[in-house]
């Protein structure tokens, strides 16, 4: 993830007949100002408009870096957060009369405690969190107010920090804090009127469990349990731990290289980007063409990306499967984000990671070791189905996991299975170089895993796909599935294990489970 540093932050005037700006007219200026210049901004200075005495007076503080997103992160580079934020300020002043708003925006611990201390003075009742960018840590400080806090994920926007950072809180023995995670706007407005009881004596965590009440009752029952039969035939187990041995990982992180480590069996070998680069640009521009040609006529659509920049993610794949042959490797993952802003890599893997797991090889996303050692050995277990790391996002209004990433498999059933159509498209974050949309089958069983080699545990949950959702925000390709089991214990352990999930088509609980007890690991349920 990116961490250079942020901005300082901003506070937008009260809604209120006395501010001298209109909301329309601060969103507008405000807007074209970002546009133009993302400078410094001042220190955040809180404004209280008047407010009746019968009206409990409530803070959206939205966490995001600017009102145009300056940084190549969710939900895109440029997106415009104004309209979003204006939408929904008209409908709470419209649905809420009995409340009274303010608000500002904050992006770090700092400008959250200047907030914080001018509240004090300013009688604020409770705090609505918006999380409209992953990884400000500004709800963190908001928390510690001992006021009834409400933290709301921007679907697509905020998803990594929201999960994480709440699951983090539901830990917490004071619990002040509500949580809405819902595409649906209406979930958060019907979430936020709980505020309506505070001044009437209504506790913090009485107000916490007036907001848990409300999300389960407006999540949807599960739907049809029935999925399409896909019989998966697994190696015995005895012979997948003997192949994991045999199996190897390339994990491309920075310039140097390191010595090996072992994951279940799985030996990990650090490379430096310049030999895959040497590679890359060793690869024969013909052959190069010839991929290129090959994906543009199998993608369903191409926008955004050209012919020039299709053909250097091709030169990437064949250094990638000429670096993997050179080390005798059956898997590849590559600090892709990284390597690319930090020019260390002239092309995004993406397109290529997808070849390499349609030909039954791995491909893993980010160097992201845990997740690639999971995708071996499932894919081995399973003798080839890919795997497809993905940042799930967790919509309670449809009761569903979205798995969401830049690229995945087209065979999602192992290179002898059909193919799934694909669209080739810019890098969601930065609208820069080739990813993929790949548009996976609806209907069919899925297991989620993901590898903590240091507890030696199995996270593990399961799901039936429902459908693709070609939203612009946030990565190409996003899988829907309504989760198997307790919806709400999804919630709570993002924290512990990263936001990372590697889904796999098929039943694979009893496999992954027999894998487990022959490598002296453990399986932990997630729903």
């Amino acid at each position: 993830m990116n961490t250079t540093s942020l901005p300082t932050g901003t506070t937008r005037p009260p809604l209120c007949a006395n501010c001298p700006l209109s909301r329309r007219s601060f969103l507008a200026k405000t807007s074209a100002a970002c546009a133009a210049a993302l400078g410094p901004w001042p220190a955040p200075r809180v404004r209280a408009a008047p407010a009746a005495p019968d009206q409990t007076r409530i803070r959206i503080v939205y966490v995001l870096f600017g009102p145009k997103q300056p940084r190549p992160t969710w939900p895109h580079i440029g997106y415009d957060f104004v309209p979003v934020m204006s939408r929904l300020e008209t409908e709470l002043a419209r649905q809420c009369p009995k409340l009274h708003f303010v608000t500002s925006m904050a992006s770090t611990p700092e400008e959250a405690q200047t907030i914080l201390k001018q509240d004090e003075a300013a009688g604020i009742d409770g705090y609505l969190v918006y999380q409209m960018n992953n990884w400000p840590r500004v709800i963190q400080t908001l928390a510690t107010c001992g006021k009834p806090v409400l933290y709301a994920d921007f679907t697509y926007g905020g998803t990594g920090g929201f999960v994480t950072y709440n699951a983090a809180l539901l830990r917490m023995p004071s619990r002040n804090v509500g949580f809405v995670s819902s595409s649906d706007v209406q979930d958060l407005i019907e979430a936020v009127k709980c505020f309506e009881g505070v001044r009437q004596g209504r506790s913090p965590a009485d107000f916490v469990a007036a907001t848990a009440r409300l999300r389960r009752q407006r999540t949807p029952a599960p739907g049809e349990p029935a999925c399409a039969a896909d019989a998966v035939r697994c190696l015995p187990v005895g012979e997948c731990v003997s192949r994991l041995k045999e199996s190897k990982i390339l994990a491309i992180r920075s310039q140097k290289s390191a010595p090996a480590i072992e994951i279940m069996g799985v030996p990990i070998v650090q490379v430096p980007f310049a030999e895959l680069n040497d590679l890359v640009q060793a690869a024969d521009p013909e052959e190069a063409r010839s991929w290129a040609d090959r994906w543009e006529k199998g993608a369903q659509r191409i926008e955004g990306v050209t012919r020039e920049t299709i053909e250097k993610s091709a030169a990437m794949y064949l250094g990638q499967k000429a670096l993997m042959k050179k080390h005798h490797a059956n898997a590849i993952t590559i600090n892709c984000l990284g390597g690319f802003y930090g020019k260390h890599i002239s092309a995004y893997p993406c397109l290529g990671f997808c070849q390499l797991a349609n030909e039954g090889l791995v491909g893993g996303c980010e160097c992201d070791i845990r997740s690639t050692t999971a995708m071996v050995a499932l894919s081995t277990l399973t003798q080839g189905r890919p795997g497809y790391i993905s940042d799930p996002v967790l919509d309670s209004s449809k009761r569903e996991i979205i798995y969401a990433h830049c690229v995945a498999p087209t065979k999602v059933f192992g290179p002898a299975g059909p193919s799934n159509p694909y669209q080739i498209l810019t890098h969601s974050e930065d609208r820069q170089g080739a990813s993929l949309r790949s548009l996976m089958p609806a209907g069919y069983l899925t297991t989620s895993v993901q590898f903590e080699p240091k507890r030696r545990e199995i996270m593990l949950h399961q799901a039936r796909t429902v459908g693709n959702d070609p939203h612009d925000r946030a990565c190409r390709t996003k899988l829907r599935a309504q989760p198997l089991g307790d919806f709400e214990k999804l919630f709570t352990m993002w924290d512990v294990w990263g936001w990372h999930r590697v889904t796999f088509y098929g039943d694979l609980n009893e496999p992954v489970r027999a894998l487990a007890d022959a490598t002296g690991w453990k399986v932990v349920a997630e729903t």
